[in-house]
């Protein structure tokens, strides 16, 4: 059984830290987390769409070759950190170059990796030695990174006019992103908000600009978007570990991916204040549901997407009251199930499964890791010291199945 470490979830906060275009004028902070982030939910709407005429065995095929390669590259971008582009582009050109470089990449990851089994180590390796051999997979990550990068650049283009890179860096996205025009939906994401899907994309990106615990000082700071990918990873190596399904680690990637998706609607509603009251928590909810639908799953729908909006309600959990109920998808229609349910009668592809509580649990666990770690990093604060006991108080005896949460927790001294 793979084995969830502290190493793992660290290295996987760790993107937090890392700034990108760290050699140009910016006016707020751009974290290789946060583009990650953005990159992938673009890859999950051009999975969508480019798997409409797939069977549902070959649609869960390239989702996972598509999450797969979202974990793996931004592991190597993690470890190679500061190398800048062209000449990452320029090594990866030259297979003997790459090979050498991928190496020592793999050297770096070998012991955080190596405790997910062999398995798990192989089809790393297998993937980040032989770069471009997964067709349509490799094709959507790319046009993603594409899109997702020069969204990022567009923030910056327009300041420090010295700058001479800035004109070639900006044609070097629109041509890079015109070469994927043949998958469904580029064209569109080209287009930006004019179309429903380049709206959404915007809309997706916008919550980097949102700050968490922002009453809170902290080193580092994290932004919503950067917290989703991170409880994204951290559902996708739990689903590992309790030996989930194909399907189920998928979804509990992408539901770990698009969570707080509200929020760039409602903006961060603190726990303290969704909590205080039964009928306030009804209430931010009944309007995070109405603004859903206003401005994200109606315009998707009327823009000739409505599978995508269907698949994002799932995912949201607007059906059975929560992103954070176990859900099964039976008679077409998403159930409500429990964690013992779904762990022993319903872990099966067929049944399109997705864990609430365990989202949760990643959710937190998110959560004390950024606390624990501005802690470390000298941030005293009763908040922060508070939400470490909280959270390993409720979860000291928690487990889904042979993980113990509680455990984890434990190896954070």
């Amino acid at each position: 059984m793979p084995i969830i470490r502290k190493s793992l979830l660290q290295f996987i906060f760790s993107g937090a830290y890392m700034q990108r275009w760290n050699d140009k004028l910016r006016p707020v902070a751009l974290l290789e987390v946060d583009k990650q982030a953005h990159k992938m939910m673009v890859a999950w709407l051009l999975l969508m769409l480019n798997s409409r005429g797939m069977t549902s065995e070959q649609r869960r095929e390239l989702g996972e070759s598509v999450v797969e390669g979202g974990i793996f590259d931004y592991f190597y971008r993690l470890v190679i950190t500061d190398i800048k582009p062209p000449i990452y582009y320029r090594i990866k050109e030259n297979p003997a170059h790459y090979a050498l470089l991928t190496s020592w990449v793999l050297d770096q990851l070998r012991p955080t990796m190596q405790p997910l089994g062999q398995d798990y180590w192989d089809k790393l390796t297998t993937r980040l030695k032989n770069p471009g051999t997964h067709g349509l997979a490799d094709e959507i990550l790319d046009a993603a990174h594409t899109y997702a990068s020069g969204w990022e650049f567009d923030l910056i283009k327009d300041l420090g006019p010295w700058d001479d890179e800035k004109e070639s860096i900006d044609q070097s996205f629109t041509d890079g992103l015109k070469r994927y025009d043949h998958l469904v939906g580029v064209k569109e994401l080209r287009q930006g908000p004019s179309t429903a899907l380049g709206r959404f994309a915007h809309l997706c990106g916008q919550l980097r600009f949102q700050t968490r615990w922002s009453q809170t000082p902290r080193i580092p700071e994290t932004s919503v978007l950067g917290h989703l990918f991170i409880v994204a990873a951290y559902s996708y190596f739990f689903s590992l570990a309790v030996d989930a399904c194909p399907l189920r680690r998928q979804n509990n990637f992408f539901t770990g991916l698009f969570h707080d998706l509200p929020e760039v609607l409602t903006r961060d509603i603190i726990s303290p204040v969704k909590k205080s009251a039964q009928p306030i928590a009804d209430l931010i909810r009944q309007y995070e549901d109405s603004e859903l639908e206003t401005r994200v799953f109606g315009p998707l729908t009327a823009g000739g997407y409505g599978d995508v909006a269907e698949r994002l309600s799932y995912f949201l959990g607007v059906e059975v009251g929560s992103e954070f109920k176990s859900a099964i998808i039976r008679g077409g229609r998403p159930q409500a199930v429990d964690f013992e349910t779904l762990q022993q009668r319903c872990n099966e592809d067929r049944y399109d499964p997705k864990d609430g509580r365990m989202l949760k649990a990643c959710d937190s666990l998110a959560a004390f890791v950024e606390a624990y770690t501005a802690l470390r990093n000298g941030i005293s604060s009763d908040q922060l010291q508070q939400a470490v006991w909280r959270i390993r108080k409720r979860y000291n005896a928690f487990s889904f199945g042979d993980l113990h949460v509680g455990a984890l927790l434990a190896d954070f001294d």
